[in-house]
This record gives C-alpha cells, sequence and structure tokens, in this order.
C-alpha cells in the first residue's frame, strides 16, 4: 500500500513536470487561412508539436488577427509574439537594405526566386535580424507579383493617376510612383470591397489571392507581368527564442527551414494551377514582359542603387541565375 502510493506519487510527480515544460507559442501571418503560407504553418507546428511531444504548441494566428505587421514586430521584440511569416514591408521602411528583395524584375519565376533568398546578399540580411529583436528561420515566398485592374489598358502609359492597392512598403510605393500610378496602401481584408466598389483602380497582388479572393470578378483585365517575386521572413522573437530549451531550438529550426523550402516548391507548382483557372473566366488575361514598362524599370534600379549599398550585389546574383 504504502509503496504503491508512493508509485503513484511519482507519476502524477512526472506527469505535472511534463505539463509545466509544455508551452503555447504564438505564430502570426497577415495572410487568410486560405493561403498556402497558413497550411504549410498549421502542418509545420503539427509537425513540431510531434516531434517535441507537446512540449512546443505553436497556435497560427492568420488574416492579422494579432494586428498588422507594425505592431506584431513590436510584439515580437517584447515577447509577446513568438513567431511569424512576415513580409519584408516594416523592416524594408527601417532599412533599405531589405527592401532591394522587392525590386522588380529580379527573376523570371519561383525556382529562380527560391535560388536567390540562398544567396550571399540574404545571409548579409539575417546579420542584421538582431537589429530588429528577431531570430530568422528561413525564406520564403509567394506568388509573383501581376497586376489586376477594373478598366482594361493596352500601355503603360494608361497606368498613370490608377489607384493602386500596395502595402505600406517602400519599394513598392516607389514603383509606382515611378509608373506615375497612385499608390494606395490598404490592409489586405479591406481590399476587396475597395476594388468592387471602385475606391482603388487596382491591385499589384498574386495569382493566387487574385483567384482564392476571387478579385477577378470585379476586375476587366489581370497583367500576368511577374514583374517581382514577393520574399516571406519566416522569423522567431529573439527574446523568445532564447527562453527556449537547445533541444527544442533545433527541431523548430530545422521544421522552419524545412517548410520555407516547401513553400518556394509548392509556390513553382501553384502557379500553374492559378493562371489556368484564371484564364478560364471570362477576364482576359494578357502577357506582358519588363520591356512594356518602358524606362521604368531602368530609373527604379538606378534609384535604389543608391539606396542600398547590397543592391548591386544582388543584381549580379540574380544575373549570375538568369
Amino acid at each position: 500500500m504504502k509503496f504503491t502510493a508512493i508509485l503513484k506519487g511519482a507519476v502524477a510527480a512526472l506527469l505535472l513536470t511534463g505539463q509545466a515544460q509544455a508551452e503555447d507559442y504564438r505564430m502570426s501571418m497577415i495572410v487568410p487561412p486560405t493561403h498556402q503560407w497558413a497550411k504549410s504553418a498549421t502542418e509545420m507546428a503539427a509537425r513540431i508539436a510531434e516531434r517535441t511531444e507537446g512540449r512546443v504548441n505553436i497556435l497560427i494566428f492568420p488574416s492579422g488577427q494579432l494586428g498588422p505587421e507594425s505592431q506584431m514586430l513590436q510584439q515580437m521584440q517584447t515577447g509577446a509574439l513568438d513567431f511569424a511569416f512576415l513580409t519584408l514591408g516594416e523592416l524594408a521602411n527601417r532599412d533599405d537594405d531589405f527592401g532591394i528583395l522587392a525590386a522588380p524584375y529580379l527573376v523570371p519565376d519561383i525556382v529562380s526566386a527560391g535560388k536567390l533568398l540562398e544567396g550571399e546578399t540574404t545571409g548579409k540580411l539575417e546579420e542584421k535580424l538582431p537589429n530588429f529583436g528577431l531570430k530568422g528561420l528561413g525564406w520564403g515566398v509567394s506568388g509573383m507579383r501581376q497586376i489586376v485592374l477594373r478598366d482594361k489598358i493596352e500601355t503603360v502609359d494608361q497606368l498613370a493617376g490608377k489607384k493602386i492597392r500596395t502595402i505600406p512598403y517602400a519599394p513598392e510605393l516607389d514603383l509606382w510612383n515611378g509608373l506615375k500610378s497612385v499608390p494606395t496602401p490598404m490592409p489586405l481584408p479591406a481590399l476587396f470591397d475597395a476594388f468592387a466598389n471602385g475606391q482603388v483602380d487596382g491591385m499589384q497582388i498574386d495569382l493566387e489571392s487574385t483567384w482564392n479572393t476571387k478579385y477577378y470578378s470585379n476586375a476587366r483585365v489581370i497583367l500576368n507581368s511577374d514583374h517581382g517575386m514577393f520574399p516571406m521572413l519566416a522569423a522567431a522573437s529573439g527574446r523568445k527564442w532564447a527562453q527556449i530549451p537547445a533541444e527544442d531550438q533545433a527541431i523548430i529550426a530545422e521544421e522552419f527551414a524545412a517548410e520555407t523550402r516547401n513553400i518556394v516548391a509548392a509556390y513553382a507548382r501553384l502557379e500553374e494551377e492559378f493562371l489556368t483557372n484564371l484564364k478560364g473566366t471570362e477576364v482576359p488575361v494578357v502577357d506582358v514582359d519588363r520591356s512594356w514598362f518602358g524606362p521604368a524599370i531602368d530609373a527604379y534600379y538606378e534609384q535604389w542603387k543608391t539606396k542600398s549599398p547590397l543592391f548591386e550585389g544582388l543584381l549580379a546574383e540574380a544575373a549570375a541565375l538568369n
């Protein structure tokens, strides 16, 4: 009896110890649950929970539920938010070097984008992440950038004066200002209604969102331009990362690295699927290339060479891939 009671007590204590070691972590992103980033994060979180035997339970908060990226970054700096898939908007607005990855026509497709994001320049950017209170865990992408418009156009000059939805991201603003459009930042959840009622005339967006969110239903033309990649940084709060046991750090880092590579591979497949779907609608899909934009791209490059000393090196890496 006495031995049984001691044994039960030991088992109970062991269970309590295991419970104390388990912890919920929060991971945020601005994209909706239907987006590939959110799907990948959910699958990755399940693998991490299994491999850590429940010690690391990552809860996914898509659609900017925890605030826009400016708030997400602040929360990560304080340790209130643990992980995120981040666009580079907030980082680029604080350090021009991060903006160079958004330059138009760096790469022709997703596969090349993934290779460029594994290069020397992104290594230099990762060295800067502690300045933001972040620990880098990998680079991913969304789909290549396209242009979706309420009105049909034939020439780049017809973009002048049109309100184009962007994110509040210096490189995007510079591109559209150079095209004499009116870049109009707004949260992604507000975009469908804004496009439907004419608050904006168009958007810089990917094929995935154009199809899944049905932006095409209010469009008169889709310009299949592939004019830029859209990098994603997988990151942890540096403050919170330091509190995670080394054994679990290794598992988390391995899974994030694997999943960001999976995301790149997924988009390499999905781009064709979404393009085929959109070509099956009544909205014309018109292919345009760098030459269609006229001198605006070269002017953009000259502008950003003065903004970031890393841009020349990135251009050289991209040229070697192409």
